[in-house]
């Protein structure tokens, strides 16, 4: 807890000496300060990849912090590639970790290492004393897969990977175009656990579906959760199974056409699979020459991993997010905005933060993201620091790529 004192304390005592000196609202100027307060909400917004080159942060349900809540790893760009670096919040001070280039990043909190895979190598970096070892080799394909998730009690990480992908990512079709050509193609596609011990690796489920998202429980050492990826609107997409492959389970079957659920991630107790829940608008004739139309209805969506209940929680459109996170405490949410794609809809272009109201989704904004490259640009993949009065986000507002805080509790927060 003293640690976690000291990682606000750090943060405040940075911003408060520096708002004089730095730009006076978001963006900063280009080249511009590190530290400054959010005109249009009064929250205060910090710089943490004070370095050269881009820098960004973990997807936004791969852990980067310590348990103790004294550092965070980020990614930078090095003439070595993709690195690993930590921010020490008790200094702001950068090291860097990893000399290689390093992809599927995940932080084991409690023991303080980094997993990762470089070409076709697994390793575990300790974040205090740079200890690094190779656990396994793996098979040239699970390249092409998606980042490590390790396990409650850090004993083994899992992935998953798509034969054959990377031929769609690497041709000249647009986005929307290749998701649906990998879908449609069916490729063998597995779930795999990595023994962190001794580098044994398993693959415990196959099918011929686009697999992705995989997420161990944060309490449950076997459990885990992934998705069916593809087209959102056409497939039942979150699912759970354990690590020996028993326990397979859809966790919600669609119930309209063109419904959605995406970008699930665990609640810290492990009770709760929350994901973005969308229904579709309608245009719907009342009369021969009336037709009505309804716009999509947002949600925050959980099912109960005990009771394999779903419930709902309405949101306004224009508070939508591409992603959401949950609060240590579980008393607040947060949010990476959407960049208004509804003419109709004002900007969602925000870093929010939200509370669950009367069975409803409060919102607040927490900074503006009105520079941001919506469309070509980073998502921005918000994560609450781990005493929860921190949202850490990435941005390409000022330039290139960099990673910041916000202050949840805002200017006037009580100290």
């Amino acid at each position: 807890m003293a640690r976690l004192f000291l990682f606000s304390a750090a943060l405040m005592l940075a911003a408060g000496c520096a708002f004089a000196e730095g730009p006076d609202a978001w963006p900063p100027k280009s080249g511009g300060g590190t530290e400054w307060v959010d005109k249009s909400t009064g929250h205060r917004v910090i710089r943490l990849s004070r370095r050269e080159g881009a820098n960004e942060v973990f997807y936004f349900h791969q852990n980067p912090f310590t348990a103790a809540g004294d550092k965070m790893v980020f990614m930078g760009s090095t003439d070595k590639g993709r690195c690993a670096f930590t921010v020490d919040f008790k200094t702001l001070e950068i090291h860097q970790i990893t000399t290689v280039n390093t992809g599927f990043e995940v932080v084991a909190p409690k023991s303080r290492q980094l997993f990762y895979l470089s070409g076709d190598s697994v390793f575990a970096t300790h974040l205090d004393t740079l200890e690094t070892r190779e656990i396994t080799t793996s098979p040239h394909h699970y390249a092409w897969g998606r980042g490590f998730s390790v396990n409650s009690d850090e004993t083994a990480l899992a992935g998953c990977y798509c034969l054959g992908e990377e031929q769609y990512y690497q041709s000249d079709m647009p986005r929307k175009q290749w998701i649906r050509a990998i879908w449609e193609a069916k490729l063998p596609n597995a779930l795999y656990t990595v023994d962190i011990g001794t580098g044994k690796v398993e693959e415990f489920y196959r099918e011929n579906e686009w697999l992705g998202h995989v997420q161990f429980s944060p309490t449950d050492p076997t459990l885990l959760e992934f998705s069916h990826e593809g087209p959102g609107h056409e497939l039942d997409r979150m699912w759970v199974i354990r690590s020996d492959g028993s326990g397979l389970r859809n966790l919600h079957a669609r119930t309209l056409p063109q419904e959605m659920q995406t970008h699930e991630f665990w609640s810290p107790d492990g009770t709760q699979i929350w994901c973005d829940f969308q229904t579709p608008g309608w245009l719907e004739q009342t009369a021969p020459f009336l037709r009505v139309f309804t716009f999509p209805k947002f949600h925050l969506g959980s099912v109960d991993a005990r009771t394999w209940e779903l419930a709902r929680y309405p949101l306004k459109m224009r508070h939508a997010s591409r992603h959401f996170n949950i609060s240590p405490d579980q008393t607040m949410f947060c949010g990476d905005g959407e960049g208004g794609s509804f003419r109709l809809c004002p900007s969602r272009e925000w870093i929010f933060l939200y509370r669950l109201q009367g069975g409803r989704v409060k919102a607040e904004k927490l900074c503006s993201m009105a520079g941001h490259s919506w469309k070509t640009g980073p998502e921005p993949n918000t994560h609450f620091t781990p005493d929860g009065r921190w949202v850490v986000f990435q941005s390409d507002v000022g330039g290139g790529t960099q990673v910041y805080a916000v202050e949840v509790g805002g200017t006037s927060a009580p100290r």
